[in-house]
């Protein structure tokens, strides 16, 4: 579904990322995780082409999106939904509102369409009888719930999850696991998540990838990850990601 080849990218004189490659499959789910400020989320905006290569390949569906004009790559855009951290409710907007936005600013649906959409969406996040509260009258688990019924509204193939389990206690931090798998299940949707929880990262991945200096350095089954005897895959699963990777 997706393929990255000898991506690079730099800020400046900070190179983020070294030729990095990987490859998402479809219907299935790619964590990929690293060290806080190693360069996932840049990874994560060259995936849905808010951010281009220096030099690279980006394939969706077999299309090479760095090579798109902005009205050719805003048609690939449709392809996906995103569920950002803090869910990016609009807080002017309600819940009907936010969920039923990108409905009317992509298609020509009428109301009483876009609302069984927005109705369907949220029963299918475990979420009902809140059409009309706002963003500020809900928990940070619901926001979240919110934020996915939206990422689903345009029917994706693909969902990028930016942190989804970031600033929750563990109880909602296991209901939003079980919400990305049984989401993922139903719409049989190709994922991939950012996650620094290790716990989450082997309960919803079908494939874990460790980004490392600007490149994916492992890559493999949450079990094949787990056997890894990579010194820098030992050492996060350790526990100690934020410190020098000492090679042993």
């Amino acid at each position: 579904m997706i393929q990255l080849v000898d991506i690079h990218k730099s800020f400046g004189k900070q190179k983020v990322l070294d030729g990095l490659n990987l490859t998402v499959e479809e219907g299935k789910t790619t964590v990929i995780i690293g060290r806080s400020g190693g360069g996932k989320s840049v990874l994560l905006k060259h995936i849905i082409g808010l951010i281009r290569p220096d030099r690279g390949q980006v394939l969706v569906d077999g299309e090479d999106i760095t090579l798109l004009n902005d009205k050719d790559l805003n048609e690939v855009r449709k392809k996906f939904g995103m569920l950002f951290q803090e869910a990016a409710l609009f807080d002017s907007m309600n819940v009907a509102e936010n969920v039923a936005f990108p409905l009317r600013e992509h298609t020509k649906m009428s109301n009483e369409e876009i609302m069984d959409i927005v109705r369907n969406r949220l029963n299918a996040v475990g979420l009902s009888d809140v059409e009309e509260k706002m963003p500020s009258e809900l928990s940070g688990g619901m926001r979240k719930r919110v934020g996915l019924a939206r990422a689903l509204a345009m029917q994706p193939q693909i969902i990028l999850f930016d942190e989804p389990t970031t600033g929750l206690d563990p109880v909602m931090t296991e209901a939003i696991n079980q919400l990305i798998i049984e989401t993922q299940r139903a719409f049989n949707l190709t994922c991939v998540v950012i996650s620094h929880d290790i716990q989450s990262v082997f309960e919803i991945g079908h494939r874990v990838a460790m980004l490392y200096e600007g490149r994916i350095i492992e890559y493999g089954t949450p079990e094949e990850v787990r056997a890894s005897r990579n010194p820098v895959m030992v050492q996060f699963l350790a526990g100690s990601i934020e410190g020098p990777i000492q090679i042993l």
